[in-house]
């Protein structure tokens, strides 16, 4: 990262910022060119371990690359705000933002796609006690990014 003083380094503050970021953009290498997709996610992270969760349909674009590659990239944001001036070279702006890559995988197991659904929707709707039938379960594809490599970045004013 070029600019230091606007790391986040501390793990709790990456989270917190994780917590307000609402979309998550997974970028996928597809034969020379790059396919990036907007998703809602969940996430939960241990001491070690931060694993993202999405969910979508079972058939697509985004399918078809994870059965190719299992290495993605992903980006999330929040907070952007653009403070204007007279001067154009003195326009800026406030954000926060989270990059990173990690290797991304199925979730077929049926009680682990039920705790994926709940932390998407926790984190879409801040509300828990979410239940899904068994059909619901089956007809929904549910993946997952264990995050390799992750860096926050800031900038307030």
């Amino acid at each position: 990262m070029r600019r230091l003083d606007r790391a986040v380094i501390d793990r709790n503050e990456m989270l917190k910022v994780m917590d307000e970021c609402i979309c998550a953009r997974v970028g996928f290498y597809d034969d020379g060119e790059v396919y990036i997709v907007p998703l809602n996610f969940g996430y939960v992270a241990t001491e070690e371990t931060v694993t993202l969760y999405f969910h979508s349909a079972k058939r697509g674009r985004k399918i078809a690359l994870i059965k190719k590659c299992d290495t993605v990239g992903f980006e999330m944001d929040t907070g952007y705000s653009l403070a204007q001036n007279d001067i154009a070279c003195k326009f800026s702006n406030t954000f926060k933002s989270i990059i990173g890559t990690g290797v991304i995988s199925f979730v077929t197991d049926a009680d682990e796609k039920r705790f994926a659904l709940r932390r998407i929707m926790k984190h879409v709707t801040n509300k828990d006690e979410w239940q899904f039938n068994d059909k619901a379960v089956e007809l929904v594809r549910v993946f997952k990014i264990e995050v390799t490599k992750m860096t926050c970045k800031a900038k307030q004013n």
